[in-house]
């Protein structure tokens, strides 16, 4: 069973996937049901490559079926990517960067289109600022769209014209970006796993993997059946516990909080969101929100990165969202769930080998639909023997805390109390 988020409740396709109860013998092993393995797969599986894909619980279960929906060309770590990727790039470093914000829109983009995923895709989206110091961040990032040639796609908004654009008084400005986009996530990734299948990839759920058997051809094993391969590939991000000797230390779990209401019907939705924009605000921790398809607000933010799950996530989020649409005090709140993101302390996927023949991808620091379709992108372009990207990322300076993951979360914690504090003084 998935979370009670609003996606599980509102997927399109329920038929679930079967459980592996066989031996199997592939190419490509993936170990992981988001968007990391499922994007690897269906790109592995239109290179000819026999994959397996192996799930512990639902397609999409995790983090996938309960981030915000949003697309965006925005990246935590873009400082950090532009200083390590001088180490593989050199002076190319900032154009790798900039066209990182923007390639996993088109994978995702063309994805939907070729294989008709039905999956509530809309175009446009707002970056708010809260104060000065957060409209002058906002032209930055639209001066360098107008350099690179995005100049139609991204719009300055000033803070008397916000109106138009949302119904609250909270904003002082605004970043439109015409390129960014948001979608239903569980029908997303449910789609592009039943793409994979389409193509000839075995997909399977309620399928844990326990252990891998390392060796010239490797093997999963599951409670019941085996997986050999010539090539593995580790994509659960921060819900697996495999090769811990290697990985602990670098990912630390954050949980997200989102809810949706309940419906708000057609004509109050358009009122506070007239032009259906995703949106989220200029703050390290910050608010997230957006209209579904039919009609509701869900609204996420207040990350917390102790790695515990809130206890009762509306009761939390609610302040926010009605500080921002007054409009809905009061307001039923249906659906709230959390989720456990993977947070990397440089903000860059990390991507690496465990042996020779066994890849792994993890760390999205709350980016991740795009991200994840990038690195699956990435990641079988090196298992097919292209691998330029990979060094990029692989090359990658990484800090390796010598804590738990619960201890690293709390020093996680830690420091975001100052990007806090940081955050009150600009």
């Amino acid at each position: 069973m998935h979370t009670n988020s609003y996606y599980a409740a509102t997927a399109r396709d329920t038929n679930g996937f079967a459980t592996l109860s066989e031996n199997l013998d592939v190419d490509v092993a993936i170990i992981g049901g988001g968007f990391s393995g499922v994007a690897a797969a269906v790109e592995l599986a239109e290179r000819g490559k026999k994959v397996a894909l192996l799930e512990a619980k639902k397609i999409g279960w995790g983090a996938t079926g309960r981030n915000g929906g949003q697309i965006t060309g925005s990246l935590s770590g873009d400082v950090a990517m532009a200083r390590e990727f001088k180490r593989t790039v050199g002076t190319e470093a900032d154009d790798v960067v900039w066209q990182t914000r923007w390639r996993g829109h088109d994978i995702i983009r063309n994805r939907i289109e070729k294989y008709g995923i039905e999956c509530d895709l809309n175009f446009g989206h707002l970056q708010t600022a809260m104060k000065p110091a957060h409209m002058e961040e906002l032209k930055a990032i639209h001066d360098e769209a107008q350099d690179r040639g995005m100049g139609d796609e991204l719009e300055l908004i000033d803070g008397k014209d916000i109106p138009k654009y949302l119904e609250t008084e909270i904003y002082c400005g605004g970043l439109l970006n015409r390129r960014n986009m948001h979608v239903h996530s569980m029908d997303l990734c449910v789609g592009e796993a039943r793409a994979a299948e389409s193509l000839g990839a075995k997909v399977f759920e309620n399928s844990q993997v326990t252990k891998i058997e390392h060796g010239d051809r490797p093997v999963l094993v599951t409670d019941n059946g085996r997986v050999t391969a010539d090539t593995v590939l580790i994509a659960g991000n921060a819900y697996h516990f495999l090769e811990q000797k290697k990985l602990s230390g670098k990912l630390f779990p954050a949980s997200l909080a989102n809810m949706a209401t309940a419906q708000l019907g057609e004509e109050v939705a358009r009122q506070i969101n007239p032009y259906n924009l995703a949106v989220y605000d200029c703050r390290f921790v910050l608010d997230y929100y957006r209209c579904t398809a039919d009609h509701r607000l869900m609204f996420g933010g207040g990350t917390n990165y102790s790695g515990r799950d809130s206890t009762d996530i509306g009761t939390e989020l609610r302040p926010a969202m009605e500080r921002t649409f007054p409009r809905l005090k009061s307001v039923d709140i249906e659906f709230s769930w959390a989720g456990i993101d993977g947070i990397v302390i440089n903000r860059i996927p990390q991507v690496g080998k465990i042996s020779e023949n066994v890849f792994y991808v993890q760390g999205y620091s709350g980016h991740g639909i795009a991200l994840t379709h990038i690195m699956g992108e990435i990641m079988a372009e090196a298992i097919t023997g292209d691998a330029a990207d990979f060094l990029i990322y692989e090359n990658v300076r990484h800090m390796k805390l010598p804590f738990t993951r619960s201890l690293g979360s709390q020093a996680i914690a830690v420091g975001m109390m100052y990007y806090k504090l940081k955050e009150k003084l600009r």
